[in-house]
């Protein structure tokens, strides 16, 4: 364990890096590159269902490559350290993977393509993850956690509406070289953050006790006593279906937006409503976090879904772009309010001596949200064919439906008593 004099400020940044590179690709690849590339791929009347079917079987192996990754990652013995050399193998198959999102002929190429880089990033982010745990001392966990949560808002915020501009100019007849600068944007920054994390964070040597990796450990990575923790069963289901709810909303925003709002430009709107989410959710990641600790991690979470469920609310009672920004505002409030207080909940939860291990398995709830959260679209694209805008409303009674059950979930936690540091 590094000590507190060891471990620097700008350490915080350096290990926060790569998360911010990756917080830049996914949005722009989900809610812009890819579903305008699947319009000139797919018939227009399944869209959705198409979208759908791709993510989710991606977000499916995510769920799966990530922790395994990790688990891997734990007990290797490489000279470079557990995580980096992950990161940088993670990395390189993604940089050779995702041109083929431009390069795609066909719906099979593109659903190739993405998987392939859906497996390469999981390899690089699950060991990745593992940063904060391994270098930073516990007293300051928290607010590496923090740094690491503002740099991927921030790399989103800053760069998806370029990503946003070079998309619209592309689909507006701009000419193909526009679609590469927005992939090979992304590119560039991912390969920067591979190479600048490689080089500059240090990691500590094995220790001599460390176990070996085998398939009984492979196996144990994914158990969770739920009977001697039932909160946080309860916890993976709340964090499950609120995720449900922003992923939904993400996915399907861009075929909204030209579906229903009509507006001729929705990569640029599209923009706009991430940028919009952004900005409220660096808002209120910190005063979230700040108030869990006073009052509790429920009436944040609480809160959160209820903020969610109103912006919803307003998206479904006007369907204009004013009221798309509105709703992202409310989102970017209720993303953030969540975020903060459900990672507390999540450490106050795990049990000690497995800390490592249970965090870990939160992302198979966020991955796995993600990838049930796309299974609506086919229910959008059956709705649609019978009263155009009928099946995006389905979409938004859904999301309301989640962030309610999510909402009960967290209920059914007892949370435990934290002491004063």
């Amino acid at each position: 364990m590094r000590s507190e004099r060891a471990f620097k400020p700008i350490d915080y940044i350096k290990i926060s890096i790569f998360g911010a590179a990756l917080s830049f690709l996914w949005p722009s690849l989900h809610t812009l590159i890819i579903p305008l590339r699947l319009l000139e791929l797919v018939p227009e009347a399944q869209k959705n269902t198409y979208l759908g079917i791709l993510t989710f079987c991606g977000l499916m192996l995510a769920a799966l490559v990530q922790p395994l990754a990790g688990a891997i990652s734990d007990r290797s013995s490489f000279h470079l350290g557990r995580r980096r050399p992950f990161i940088f193998i993670g990395t390189l198959l993604a940089l050779l993977f995702l041109p083929s999102i431009g390069l795609a002929g066909s719906f099979l190429f593109l659903f190739l393509g993405y998987c392939l880089l859906q497996c390469a990033c999981n390899i690089a982010q699950g060991p990745f993850q593992a940063f904060i745990p391994d270098l930073v001392p516990q007293k300051r966990r928290g607010t590496a956690s923090g740094v690491k949560n503002l740099a991927e808002i921030l790399a989103g915020v800053a760069f998806v509406r370029i990503v946003a501009y070079f998309m619209d100019v592309y689909s507006s007849g701009g000419g193909e070289i526009w679609l590469w600068l927005a992939i090979g944007f992304p590119w560039i920054v991912l390969l920067g953050a591979m190479v600048t994390t490689v080089l500059i964070v240090k990691e500590q040597p094995l220790s001599s006790d460390s176990q070996p990796f085998s398939v009984k450990t492979m196996v144990s990575a994914y158990k969770i006593d739920a009977k001697g923790n039932p909160g946080f069963v309860w916890f993976l289901v709340s964090r499950l279906f609120i995720l449900m709810a922003l992923g939904t909303l993400q996915s399907f925003a861009l075929y909204f937006l030209k579906d229903v709002v009509h507006i001729p430009n929705p990569a640029g709107a599209a923009g706009d409503l991430l940028v919009t989410v952004g900005i409220f959710l660096l808002i209120t990641a910190y005063p979230a976090g700040h108030f869990s600790d006073r009052f509790g991690r429920k009436p944040i979470i609480l809160l959160s879904g209820f903020v969610g469920t109103a912006g919803i609310l307003v998206l479904l009672s006007a369907g204009t772009y004013t009221s798309v920004l509105v709703c992202g505002g409310l989102l970017g409030i209720s993303a953030g309010a969540f975020l903060s207080a459900n990672w507390a909940l999540a450490t106050d939860l795990v049990p000690p001596g497995e800390e490592a291990r249970y965090l870990g398995l939160t992302n198979v709830a966020t991955a796995g949200a993600g990838a049930l959260a796309r299974l609506i679209g086919p229910v959008i694209d059956f709705f649609n064919a019978r009263q155009p805008g009928l099946g995006y409303s389905t979409m938004l009674v859904a999301c309301v439906f989640y962030f309610v059950l999510g909402s009960a979930a967290v209920l059914m936690v007892r949370e435990k008593a934290r002491r004063d540091s």
